[in-house]
């Protein structure tokens, strides 16, 4: 497969604009040699309007077409192999087993959304019967369904280049649901979405799928994105990044004469309470475990563990961590931007009167930092996402103090308790303290890692997404894209 480096806009190729940008090697910095067209805004209205067109048509084709339809995707997409592999080692800086194993995972949620589609069940048909003879009126029959929302607007991940991007799970539960796709590629790995977005293309080909059930649009800049959101014939928006640009989408979208769904999910720290009979047990293997975690893919994980929770009498094991993460490496960042942010972050925090750093370098490093409740409640500040391998420990003195504290904590994907059965009697408090502000709540692991499940639910309170009730991981992820529709009589 070659690459084009133009927008594939239903079955065709477009390259009309005249800014170009090229794909960046993560670990050295050069450009690799792909020369990419930055799409128009003619070329995302060619775009929305084969979406819109292929909508009447794909909303109609059957469950099963639909699963081959995914199926193919999946075999499109190992027939790329080992380039798909390389390009996007090379795009990411991440190594290759991760990016093998991200590989995997994307082909899992694949089969995954086409094995739910091929059970009737899952469009959640309620069917009450008419009872002509009720009185003082007959009541009608009524059926009630799931239908697909209409053309839909993904905007791919930086963080994970294959599972979070053009054939991740927005893209796939859109498409399981009868959405057609338009595609905002990552500027961060445009080579790799090339591949992936060529895979998709022909998918649809070979399996008579109709011309603008996918495209992909190539841009640097936030003028394309903010395009397709208010363009009139988009229905639902789905993004995975930042707070800012997620909060910049959901807000061009509610302002729209029609206001949209956005499906944003903003970012977390992610608080893990540590609890003291269980650091009496497993104290230097949380130590080590913990340490892992946080440096897992550099820190570049939604779900890194960014907030500790911990008891003054428990503070010793900050010292142990600290020392763990003092032996950790700092690799690659999957892009400079994210680099920079990182070291901006870590000297705030290095810097700030309320936190103390633990950690021995003054550079930045995996870290981790230390304050009160009284000070992190009075400069909210310091508990902001810092997207990398650092953490900040928030020492109470108490429970109760604790549970006060979780209050006043915004929304978050997930929470960690690490604590013993004897420590569980007394945290019922807080564990449903905690319930109110996550997606997912896990007892004695760690939260980077999300397994691809129904049960699954990779969302949570503002500001961790837009839409606390919604899950971007699982196959409970295509209700995003359908709405439900009553029958009446027939």
């Amino acid at each position: 497969m070659n690459l084009t480096g133009k927008q594939l806009i239903g079955f065709q190729t477009k390259a009309a604009g005249h800014r170009n940008f090229q794909g960046i090697q993560a670990a050295s910095g050069e450009a690799l040699p792909q020369v990419f067209v930055e799409a128009t805004a003619d070329e995302a209205h060619e775009a929305l309007t084969k979406a819109s067109a292929a909508f009447k048509v794909y909303r109609n084709v059957s469950d099963g077409e639909r699963a081959k339809f995914l199926h193919a995707i999946a075999e499109e997409i190992l027939v790329i192999g080992d380039v798909l592999i390389q390009t996007a080692c090379a795009e990411s800086g991440l190594p290759e087993a991760r990016i093998t194993g991200e590989r995997g995972r994307t082909i899992g949620q694949i089969q995954a959304f086409a094995n739910f589609i091929s059970n009737p069940s899952w469009k959640r048909e309620i069917v009450d019967e008419a009872m002509p003879e009720r009185q003082p009126l007959p009541k009608p029959r009524l059926v009630q369904k799931q239908i697909p929302l209409g053309p839909t607007v993904v905007f791919g991940a930086s963080n994970f280049p294959l599972a979070f991007s053009v054939a991740g799970g927005d893209t796939l539960s859109a498409l399981a649901a009868g959405c057609p796709v338009v595609f905002k590629a990552h500027p961060a790995h445009p080579n790799t979405c090339d591949l992936v977005g060529q895979a998709i293309q022909q998918a649809a080909q070979k399996t008579g799928m109709p011309d603008g059930t996918f495209s992909l649009v190539h841009a640097q800049g936030h003028e394309i994105g903010g395009y397709l959101v208010t363009h009139p014939l988009t229905k639902a928006v789905a993004f995975t990044g930042s707070y800012r640009g997620g909060k910049a989408l959901f807000d061009l979208a509610v302002r729209r004469e029609v206001p949209i769904p956005v499906y944003a999910e903003m970012g977390s720290i992610n608080p893990v309470y540590l609890f003291s009979d269980r650091l009496a047990t497993q104290g230097e293997g949380l130590a080590d475990a913990f340490s892992q975690s946080i440096c897992l893919g550099v820190g570049q994980f939604c779900t890194n563990p960014g907030l500790i929770v911990i008891l003054e009498k428990d503070r010793e094991f900050l010292t142990s961590l600290a020392a763990k993460l003092d032996h950790m490496p700092l690799g690659t960042f999957l892009t400079a931007g994210i680099k920079q942010s990182f070291e901006h972050g870590f000297n705030t925090l290095n810097h700030h009167p309320a936190t103390q750093r633990l950690t021995a370098s003054s550079t930045p490093a995996p870290s981790l930092f230390s304050t009160s409740v009284r000070e992190a409640l009075a400069h909210p500040e310091v508990l902001e996402e810092v997207f990398g391998p650092c953490t900040v420990a928030v020492v109470c003195q108490d429970l109760a103090e604790m549970i006060a504290f979780t209050e006043q904590l915004p929304g978050q994907l997930t929470a960690t308790i690490q604590a013993e059965p004897s420590d569980l009697v007394n945290l019922a408090e807080l564990i449903d303290e905690v319930s109110q502000k996550v997606g997912r709540i896990l007892l004695n692991g760690f939260p980077t890692g999300v397994e691809v499940s129904a049960a699954m639910v990779h969302g949570g309170p503002f500001p961790a997404t837009s839409d606390a009730r919604s899950t971007s991981v699982g196959t409970e992820a295509i209700y995003r894209f359908t709405r439900p529709v009553c029958w009446q009589n027939f």
